[in-house]
């Protein structure tokens, strides 16, 4: 194209938990967000600022097709060992600009643990579709 830019849809891409794809994802955002330390020196009137680490979070939201989530919780309570997983997503618009300079962008999150809450049922009268948002943290990515 020489005249109309293409942003990246973020439509386009792929999920999956422990090497098998989500097909019922309906959005996967990975965060980091670094740990800072701003301080000052006498006669300076801004601070300065340095990362001294960073933590990885992160959201899943997917129409619920499968108990995959149920045997997470049903392993914890039987074992009492911290389920952890691995969460990886696919950027792939092949029509986007950055795709043809860049190709795919691939983020893969380790030691992924679950947080928040864990929906167990959810009923209702207007009879909406259900979709489960799964917030997790992970140790590192790569």
């Amino acid at each position: 194209m020489e005249y109309n830019h293409s942003p990246i849809s973020v439509r386009e891409g792929h999920v999956f938990l422990d090497g098998v794809e989500i097909m019922d994802s309906i959005k996967c955002n990975i965060k980091m967000t670094p740990d800072t330390w701003s301080g000052r020196q006498l006669g300076e009137i801004t601070p300065s600022t340095r990362w001294l680490g960073y933590s990885i979070t992160g959201t899943i939201t997917r129409r619920r097709n499968t108990m995959w989530l149920k045997e997470k919780i049903k392993y914890y309570q039987e074992t009492h060992e911290t389920p952890e997983m691995t969460i990886q997503g696919i950027m792939e618009d092949k029509q986007s600009d950055f795709y043809k300079q860049f190709g795919s962008e691939v983020i893969t999150a380790v030691g992924v643990v679950l947080t928040g809450d864990l929906t167990l049922l959810d009923l209702d009268s207007e009879g909406q579709v259900l979709e489960d948002n799964i917030a997790f943290s992970a140790k590192d990515f790569i």
